[in-house]
């Protein structure tokens, strides 16, 4: 009894210290946006609702921990969002289990942001009060490794560390003159910086069927700048449960129907508490659909997604698909390939 009830506590002494430094929310007052975006297109169907997921490569990019149970030598997942306002996401991961994962899992996972080319002007004291100042090409990427281990048949934990970085391109700072031609020119500064972050998660199976706790907490990092001021990265902590209920079913053949539930809680640094809902049904471990929900939430509606998997010779191929309604923004299409040996 003793060694079951030791997790769990670790888990909620953990919530306890999260929930506090959490306390004092900044509502709008982080930067980094970007790496809040969920990137997964399986992730993304079920509203994000996975931290207690026993994954592949991907969990990386939710909760690290849920790489410390994969059964292939090696893990790899690439994928593409075409998100809001036409910004391009990629990223991929690499996740490796040597020694049957005796030692751990080892993985290294990177993201890019490309925000498109966007029209740069400056305060000028003239009719319209700005001068164009032409064109500059904000970017964004993360780059990182991450490691998770089965500690026992029940208790799992996992970590990542990231260099990420971000650039606003160039900009005319102070007095602005003006050339032969007409166009503004000066001190001008090269707005970009970068720091470490760092992800930690847990996952406890608690031994009742296939009903599994997860916690974790992403984007720990100091505090970072462009030229003067200051700001936070996005830090965020999660919870979430997950059951098959075809568990519940004694009529029905689990081998070929599996209908996961699952529920996640976020605390955000900048922005209220949301609870997401996600549930996907896969038939003969080949067919998968997938449905979610999270709430609160100002434009982003219902998710949905398909999933096609299948195995040959030791090689497993997936390919996801998602959709998510943003109301009056574009609406968000994601597509992954995973594959494992």
């Amino acid at each position: 009894m003793k060694n079951k009830i030791q997790p769990l506590l670790i888990i909620f002494i953990a919530f306890a210290l999260s929930s506090n430094h959490f306390a004092q929310q900044k509502l709008a007052q982080t930067g980094m946006k970007f790496l809040s975006v969920s990137l997964d297109a399986r992730s993304s169907a079920l509203s994000e609702a996975v931290t207690s997921f026993h994954t592949d490569a991907t969990a990386m990019f939710y909760n690290p921990a849920g790489m410390a149970r994969i059964s292939n030598y090696a893990s790899v997942v690439l994928g593409a969002t075409n998100y809001i306002a036409d910004i391009k996401y990629l990223y991929g991961g690499i996740a490796f289990a040597p020694f049957d994962g005796n030692y751990g899992v080892l993985g290294i996972n990177f993201e890019s942001v490309d925000y498109g080319d966007l029209q740069a002007t400056i305060r000028y004291d003239n009719e319209q009060g700005f001068l164009d100042a032409g064109t500059f090409s904000p970017n964004a990427m993360s780059v990182g490794v991450g490691y998770a281990k089965a500690l026992s048949d029940k208790f799992s934990i996992g970590g990542n560390v990231r260099y990420v970085r971000q650039s606003l391109g160039t900009a005319i700072i102070g007095s602005v003159q003006l050339d032969n031609n007409g166009n503004p020119s000066g001190r001008t500064v090269d707005a970009k910086t970068d720091v470490l972050a760092y992800d930690f998660g847990v996952i406890y199976k608690t031994g009742f069927k296939s009903l599994d706790f997860g916690m974790d907490v992403r984007n720990f990092s100091k505090e970072v700048k462009y030229v003067q001021d200051g700001f936070q990265l996005p830090l965020t902590f999660k919870i979430g449960i997950s059951f098959d209920m075809v568990d519940l079913m004694q009529d029905v053949d689990k081998d070929a129907h599996s209908l996961l539930l699952s529920f996640d809680a976020s605390h955000p640094r900048d922005y209220p508490e949301q609870v997401a809902v996600g549930a996907e049904y896969t038939f003969m471990k080949l067919l998968s659909l997938r449905v979610g929900y999270q709430t609160p939430n100002d434009e982003k509606g219902i998710s949905a997604g398909v999933g096609l998997k299948h195995s040959f010779s030791g090689f497993d191929l997936a390919v996801d698909y998602a959709y998510t309604s943003f109301g009056v923004f574009n609406n968000v299409q994601q597509l992954s390939v995973r594959f494992a040996y």
